[in-house]
């Protein structure tokens, strides 16, 4: 029988199955932070149940963390202690933490892969919507509640029901200006967010093939935010060559070995999807959203739809926005480039180059965020920093910072800002907050004109 990339990893990690019900599935790798794990470890603790395999659980500090002087005492009383919290958990129950001054310490979806931990083949789990992140290596990964976080602390395994599988092709040329965030947000605005529910979506076609492993990482984040559990890529030489050498990877003959089964794990030619779309790359440009949800989304000059619908137009209202109109020159008071989706060595790169020997617009509050601490040593070792600062942009520490108004980086009521996060809700990034998600050239081109502009088009460079 031909399987997919999905069913070759799922069946292979199934302990057990209920007839006609959910599956028993074994874990190989359980990442928690500081925000829904104290709960769980309660759970532990209450029923007088051991942790069943601390090695097999990694952990960070990221959401609630500050990201100015991380080398001080947290300031926010309720931050202060889920930090202090999450340390004396891992500390109780033996479990690996990266918290705050460690070199590893960064965003649980950055620091997975960056330090090998991150493999093809596995099944990993997280108290976090966007855990769908390390599909990108070929991986089943989603996020879990907090009970379920109790469930995997105290078997290794979660009881689920098997998703459905979708495949979304993309393939063709990309125009060189458009970024692997407007691929994905292309997608979505044409599926709609609800398009993947209970579904696993394998992102499949010529464009991803030629992704680097941070862009396909930016694309399986956000499946999340077309209603998926998750998002995947196949692995192939891309994968290997990233994971290869880094710290927690296999080495040497383990890891040939590694790399032999690997190489079995794309769907089988002929494998058969529940549901199947196809895109032409050469209709993506880059994208902006205007709404709150991510679905919401045209290429930067479009025009904003018009539609007779109550929840639209309420949208458009928090946001400030006419349908009708385009939101080219639209002007913009906040940048914020960072967060799971959009905070790796790459983003940055991309950023500094349109950057560099330009100057931020006065009017524009500019933030750039690193994911992790490795991310952040890459961005001095290369330079980067140098740009953005006599940019005038302001560099700060690593943690989740504006993506969700969990600490200090938020941003004020009414205020646009273009952000490289995943969800721009209402109130994501602070109460009355207005966020146009984007791709980092596109934020970085938005900062320093103070508005929107579109870097694909002669017109809008600056």
């Amino acid at each position: 029988m031909k399987k997919t990339l999905f069913d070759k990893v799922w069946d292979s990690h199934v302990v057990s199955s209920v007839s006609n019900g959910p599956d028993i599935l074994y874990i190989d790798k359980h990442l928690i932070h500081e925000v829904t794990s104290p709960q769980a470890f309660n759970v532990l603790e209450e029923k007088n149940i051991p942790l069943f395999r601390p090695n097999q659980v990694v952990a960070t500090a990221d959401h609630n963390v500050p990201t100015e002087n991380q080398h001080l005492p947290i300031q926010d009383a309720l931050s202060r202690k889920q930090v202090t919290q999450l340390t004396k958990n891992c500390e109780s129950h033996g479990v690996t933490l990266y918290g705050l001054g460690h070199p590893y310490q960064g965003i649980v979806h950055v620091i997975g892969p960056e330090l090998g931990i991150t493999q093809p083949g596995m099944t990993m789990v997280c108290g976090d919507s966007h855990t769908s992140t390390h599909g990108a290596f070929g991986t089943i990964a989603f996020g879990i509640g907090t009970s379920q976080v109790a469930q995997v602390f105290a078997s290794q395994c979660v009881l689920v029901g098997k998703p459905k599988s979708m495949r979304v092709s993309v393939s063709g040329d990309l125009h060189p200006d458009v970024q692997p965030k407007d691929v994905i947000l292309y997608i979505i605005s044409k599926l709609g967010t609800d398009a993947g529910t209970g579904h696993f979506v394998e992102f499949a076609g010529s464009v991803f093939e030629q992704m680097s492993m941070e862009g396909r990482m930016t694309v399986c984040n956000m499946s999340i935010e077309m209603g998926a559990r998750g998002g995947m890529i196949a692995p192939d030489q891309i994968t290997f060559d990233y994971v290869s050498g880094r710290e927690f990877a296999p080495k040497g003959h383990e890891l040939e070995q590694k790399i032999a089964y690997w190489k079995t794990l794309p769907t089988d030619k002929g494998a058969s999807f529940d549901t199947e779309f196809e895109f032409d790359a050469a209709d993506i440009r880059p994208m902006i959203t205007y709404g709150t949800n991510p679905g919401m989304g045209i290429k930067i000059g479009e025009s904003i739809p018009e539609l007779d619908d109550a929840s639209f137009i309420k949208s458009l209202n928090y946001m400030g926005l006419k349908a009708g109109t385009n939101m080219l020159n639209l002007p913009i008071s906040h940048v914020f480039i960072g967060s799971c989706t959009n905070s790796r060595i790459e983003d940055f790169r991309a950023a500094a180059s349109y950057v560099k020997g330009k100057q931020k617009s006065p009017s524009v509050s500019a933030l750039i965020v690193p994911g992790s601490q490795q991310v952040a040593k890459q961005i001095v070792a290369e330079g980067l920093d140098r740009i953005f600062e006599e940019a005038g942009f302001v560099l700060r520490q690593p943690g989740c910072s504006a993506c969700l108004a969990m600490n200090d980086d938020k941003i004020p009521a009414e205020a646009y800002c273009v952000s490289t996060s995943n969800r721009n809700f209402e109130g994501r990034q602070g109460q009355g907050a207005r966020t146009l998600l984007a791709s980092p050239v596109t934020a970085a081109a938005a900062a320093v004109a103070g508005k929107i502009i579109d870097v694909s088009h002669p017109n809008g460079k600056i």
